[in-house]
């Protein structure tokens, strides 16, 4: 921008330049070239011998002349091409003189201006020799802003726009050179360090694939010795009759239910993020919330109200998941009874689920579907911030929604959008 700015100021000079030049060149008074005296001579002649004007009285003057009366007729003029109007005489810049007789002027004595048609020429010359000189250095300078935008400006303007496109992670888009580039070798290492960091960054993609993929089958593999332990528990449950073993027994059981959801919740997540975690979204009746319900409920504390009777769209096993994840926050972190209510909207089936316990300081609200967020009251208490991340992103994918609200007077309410058929 600042070249093209100093490219008009050049040419705006170099106009200037040629503008003044013209007219102080017009504004010059020129010298006519007319020798004074011999003027006085003429004009000496013509009043001793007016009256009788003749070519011979003027014999010893050795330059043209014209002499004019008082109504402008030529009484005497000594070639062709002299002025023979005073305007004329003005306009040529020839010396014009006053014949006098008397105290009467009585005619004009015109003695053209050589020297001044000289001067004029010479004027012009110069006009004509400034004007080539201007426009040589109007195309030298042209010259070489081309040149110089060709092999300075240009190449720095790839490097910008090069630069621009890796610092937004275009990093497949090389660096184009020109072999006859002064700063070929500049910008080669430019284009040598788009290709390392786009080694760098695949390799940061291929060790984090690595992880998530390591994480996934080991989170598969715990899963296996965990249902051993699940099954084993309850066997005993029903096998033994002893009070104190069958306390011990289920809290193996519950310990190794929450060990199993945390697990979950990890395998999930690393699912998402390699894009694996399927969703398919099915017609069903709204009445399979009720078993869903009920199998999420491991505390015996929920309460429901009758479920309205319509078609919905969604994946039953996931919603299953999304009821597991919401029900195991609201008995880890409330600790008291829950209720569900279910609302009709235009196309959704609203299923409100509420406790009564503390609630979540409003600072937090923004942050519980963070993936590995955990609030304040989440001390000494299972788990890994997983749960609300996995169930927004499974609602999202459902086509639905989720929300969650703290409740004035006190407790907390989790919203479910179910849409509907």
């Amino acid at each position: 921008m600042r070249l093209k700015v100093w490219a008009v100021v050049f040419f705006g000079v170099i106009t200037l330049g040629f503008g003044y030049s013209w007219q102080q060149l017009q504004q010059m008074q020129w010298d006519s070239g007319v020798d004074i005296v011999a003027v006085n001579d003429v004009v000496k002649i013509a009043e001793r011998e007016w009256g009788r004007l003749d070519q011979q009285a003027f014999a010893d003057i050795s330059f043209d002349y014209a002499v004019l009366d008082m109504d402008g007729a030529v009484l005497l003029r000594s070639t062709d091409g002299i002025s023979t109007t005073v305007y004329d005489a003005i306009a040529n810049r020839d010396t014009v003189a006053d014949v006098m007789k008397g105290q009467s002027v009585v005619g004009k004595v015109i003695i053209p201006s050589t020297g001044g048609q000289a001067a004029q020429q010479t004027a012009a010359n110069i006009l004509t020799m400034a004007a080539l000189v201007y426009a040589a250095a109007a195309a030298a300078g042209g010259f070489y802003w081309v040149y110089l935008n060709r092999t300075i400006i240009s190449p720095f303007r790839q490097l910008q726009q090069f630069a621009q496109h890796v610092a937004r992670g275009h990093l497949d888009l090389p660096l184009t050179m020109d072999r006859h580039n002064r700063f070929g070798a500049f910008t080669e290492s430019f284009d040598l360090m788009r290709d390392e960091l786009a080694a760098a960054r695949q390799s940061e993609f291929e060790a984090n694939q690595s992880k998530k993929e390591l994480v996934a089958s080991l989170s598969h593999d715990i899963k296996t010795p965990l249902s051993s332990i699940k099954a084993v528990s309850e066997l005993m449950l029903v096998m033994t009759q002893d009070e104190k073993q069958q306390k011990q027994l289920r809290t193996i059981y519950h310990k190794a239910e929450q060990i199993n959801l945390l697990v979950t919740d990890m395998f999930h997540a690393t699912l998402e993020e390699l894009e694996q975690l399927n969703v398919e979204v099915n017609e069903t009746y709204s009445s399979v919330l009720s078993d869903m319900l009920d199998r999420a409920d491991m505390d015996n504390r929920l309460k429901y109200e009758p479920i309205p009777e319509v078609m919905l769209l969604t994946d039953e096993g996931r919603l299953q998941q999304v009821l597991d994840n919401v029900l195991s926050n609201s008995y880890k972190y409330a600790g008291t009874p829950v209720t569900i209510e279910f609302s009709m909207q235009a196309e959704t089936l609203d299923v409100t689920i509420s406790d009564d316990g503390p609630g979540v300081p409003e600072e937090e609200m923004p942050l519980l579907f963070n993936k590995f967020y955990r609030g304040r009251n989440a001390e000494n208490k299972s788990g890994a911030g997983l749960g609300l991340y996995i169930s927004k992103y499974l609602m999202n994918r459902m086509g639905g929604g989720i929300t969650c609200r703290n409740r004035e007077g006190g407790g907390f309410t989790v919203t479910l959008s179910l849409r509907l058929a």
